[in-house]
């Protein structure tokens, strides 16, 4: 049966050979003159070997043909039947039991990696970003078909509850260098933190909130970091009212996607300023500008009114109207910052600073 490839592919081949022989055997009594019922009803009893007796007398060399060969292939085919299924059930039993051990083993012998707990929406996204940055990383979740889809895609992953702090320890995380808690319940992920950080006190604790109020409560327990996925979404479609020239620069590429978001993890934000004609940073120089930003931002790159594009500027450049900036602000929002140093040029909705 190995011949035929993987257990799962000879025992369909089985099956359907079982079902060619039935429905020819069935077809041939019926062509004698039997009814379906009667043909069906011999033809199971011949090849399962039970032998309760015939419907019809078996009195022709026709009939006789067809009961033998229905003996003949059908009992072969039950036989390879038999054998294919226990072959199918123990293959998996066996692939599940050692698939667990090994990824148990790999477990054992990850350090400084991350530990994602719960692959939900952005669990899974987050999964992705950090294989494609070739972060190690370990899942913990206790939903089983969540569990399965995440072996599908090759990750590690442990099964249970990981406010249990015997799971987190078997997902390593005395060894692990961050803990990602992103499960949608804030009770959970605040016990979670708390556990996490009670046995690392070194590991970097990410945790998502779903109301405001909670974000307090995760510090405390020893988030270093909290996210309020819905506070993130309200922004950005505030981002995409008010400041549309932004948006559109910063997500019209997934390399300014990727950079955007490199920033973000590193407590960065970055802001296009579309420079009036009469404004706090008309006739500037850029040095003058991070001057008085005094440290809140700086300028990355310089968009001329007539097209041209300088990244990593002069310091000694004046900006004109029409002019685009490229700025990345500490600490907070790069807009947030502007208004701090420049309110009196701020006008609501609109990029004009």
């Amino acid at each position: 049966m190995n011949l035929l490839g993987s257990p799962k592919r000879t025992l369909g081949f089985i099956v359907g050979f079982m079902l060619v022989v039935v429905i020819l055997a069935t077809a041939a009594y019926m062509a004698a003159g039997w009814s379906f019922a009667d043909a069906l009803y011999m033809v199971l009893l011949t090849v399962y070997s039970v032998g309760y007796g015939e419907v019809h007398p078996i009195d022709t060399t026709y009939l006789h043909a067809i009961t033998v060969g229905t003996m003949i292939l059908g009992c072969t085919g039950v036989i390879l039947l038999t054998g294919a299924l226990v072959q199918f059930l123990t293959v998996n039993q066996l692939q599940q039991i050692f698939g667990i051990k090994r990824m148990i083993r790999e477990i054992d012998h990850l350090t400084d990696h991350v530990i994602i707990v719960g692959f939900g929406r952005i669990g899974a996204m987050l999964a992705k970003d950090l294989k494609t940055g070739g972060a190690a990383f370990v899942i913990v979740e206790q939903d089983e078909k969540r569990v399965a889809e995440a072996r599908e895609m090759g990750f590690l992953c442990v099964v249970g509850d990981a406010t249990d702090e015997t799971l987190l320890q078997a997902a390593g995380v005395t060894r692990a260098r961050a803990l990602a808690t992103v499960l949608p319940d804030d009770a959970a992920n605040v016990f979670i933190t708390l556990s996490a950080r009670s046995l690392n006190r070194d590991i970097e604790i990410i945790a998502r909130g779903e109301m405001p109020t909670t974000e307090g409560k995760l510090h405390q327990a020893g988030a270093n970091r909290v996210i309020l996925p819905a506070h993130i979404g309200a922004e950005r479609i505030a981002e995409m009212i008010l400041y549309p020239d932004t948006a559109r620069f910063l997500h019209s590429s997934s390399k300014m996607q990727e950079l955007e978001r490199t920033l973000r993890g590193l407590g960065l934000d970055m802001q296009v300023v579309i420079v009036p004609e009469k404004g706090a940073m008309t006739g500037q120089t850029i040095e003058e500008i991070e001057r008085r930003a005094m440290g809140q931002f700086f300028v990355v790159q310089l968009n001329r009114g007539d097209g041209e594009m300088l990244t990593t500027p002069d310091r000694t450049l004046t900006v004109n109207g029409g002019d685009a900036v490229v700025i990345v602000g500490r600490g907070g929002q790069a807009s947030r910052a502007l208004f701090d140093v420049l309110p009196d040029k701020i006008q609501a909705g609109r990029r004009t600073f």
